[in-house]
């Protein structure tokens, strides 16, 4: 959407003129899946599918939020406003309202505002739509309410919204992604310390691009698998006196082995090991270039069908054809049980590797895949 379009929305909506855009991406994590909550190392990269939000201020202390998918407006108080009180769609902008008060120390009076949104980032296909709606809200508060918050605790207090006000139980990647974002470059994030460094991706000049193969088998975080992954892991790392999972080493796995029962110890693997696909990914990025990490997103995949059990029938049939139609490498993205798989392929073969996975889900008999590529973009931010 552009600008001028949203603007004419916000005032079809409102009756009056919006102050100011801004926008978030979604985001592909290339590497690192379910790490984030396990305080590990994640590696995703903003996308050029963004959310624009358009807002002005009110004069008194109400919140409105209206948007595409949604056109009418849901209205709050400022002093009604917590996570109980918050459902479906609106829980995402007005829970980071809800959690900017939460994670610092609000100064000044707080008025009310408008807000309409919209969205050009796929729902449901694990491309983070969700974190787009969070930090495109945050980066518009902080800059309307004057906040001087800082990127890391604008990422913190979407989290907060997502974890508190939606129920969904997601780590602190998607975010930051949003947040953190360069154009061609990736985020390595140290999801314990919170360091994060941008690392630039080279796909451009390699000639590449990442595919993105929308299986449209929708997954829903707060409930379900997810949370049961979750708990899992976090079992795990109890069992083996540990805080967390990424204090256990690919060199404690032997032992993991024999304290835990099976289903247990392929979700402690599956961690430890990606884990340690993302600091190899990084390093051969920096070492050898982006055609080199093909096999590692290849193992990444195999460990979440096999070890974490997260991947579908769908998702395994995009990345075999991918991989087997000359993608570099391939896997499935997201929180899995649903949603989309990427291909790093050079640019010359996308043609032909998204015509063999639509060939092949149509021989399947499923649902035809939406296939289209993303460009690593700048995160979030003012646009007018």
């Amino acid at each position: 959407m552009t600008d001028s379009s949203i603007l004419t929305r916000f005032r079809d909506a409102y009756g009056r003129t919006a102050t100011g855009v801004w926008s978030a991406p979604g985001r592909v994590n290339l590497i690192g899946e379910h790490t984030d909550y396990n305080l590990g190392f994640v590696f995703p990269f903003a996308i050029n599918r963004r959310t624009v939000l358009a807002l002005a201020p009110r004069e008194d202390r109400t919140l409105r939020v209206a948007s595409s998918f949604s056109p009418d407006p849901v209205s709050i108080s400022l002093n009604d406003l917590s996570p109980d009180r918050l459902h479906g769609w609106s829980a995402y902008p007005l829970g980071v309202a809800w959690a900017l008060g939460q994670v610092s120390q609000l100064r000044g009076v707080r008025t009310g505002v408008d807000v309409y949104i919209d969205s050009n980032v796929p729902v449901g296909a694990g491309l983070s739509s969700s974190a787009a709606i969070e930090s495109a809200m945050a980066v518009a508060l902080n800059d309307v309410w004057r906040l001087d918050l800082d990127r890391r605790t604008l990422a913190k207090a979407g989290q907060l919204a997502e974890n508190r006000a939606v129920g969904a139980p997601t780590g602190i990647m998607d975010q930051s992604a949003s947040l953190l974002g360069r154009t061609d470059s990736g985020v390595f994030l140290d999801c314990r310390s919170l360091a994060a460094e941008v690392i630039p991706l080279g796909f451009e000049d390699a000639g590449l691009e990442v595919l993105v193969m929308d299986t449209h088998v929708s997954h829903a975080h707060a409930t379900g698998g997810y949370a049961a992954r979750r708990a899992s892991c976090e079992a795990g790392a109890r069992a083996l006196k540990a805080d967390s999972l990424r204090d256990v080493q690919l060199s404690d796995l032997p032992e993991a082995e024999e304290v835990l029962d099976e289903e247990t110890f392929r979700r402690v693997r599956h961690v430890v090991t990606e884990n340690q696909r993302v600091l190899d990914t990084v390093r051969t990025l920096r070492e050898k270039g982006p055609h080199a990490i093909g096999p590692l997103l290849d193992a990444s995949h195999v460990s979440m069908r096999d070890d974490f059990e997260i991947s579908s029938p769908e998702l395994d049939l995009a990345v075999s054809t991918a991989q087997v139609s000359g993608a570099i490498g391939a896997r499935m993205t997201g929180g899995g049980f649903g949603g989309a798989a990427i291909a790093l392929v050079d640019r010359s073969d996308t043609q032909s590797v998204r015509d063999a996975v639509g060939a092949s889900f149509a021989e399947a008999g499923y649902r035809a895949p939406d296939t289209f590529t993303v460009r690593a973009a700048q995160g979030a931010g003012r646009e007018q």
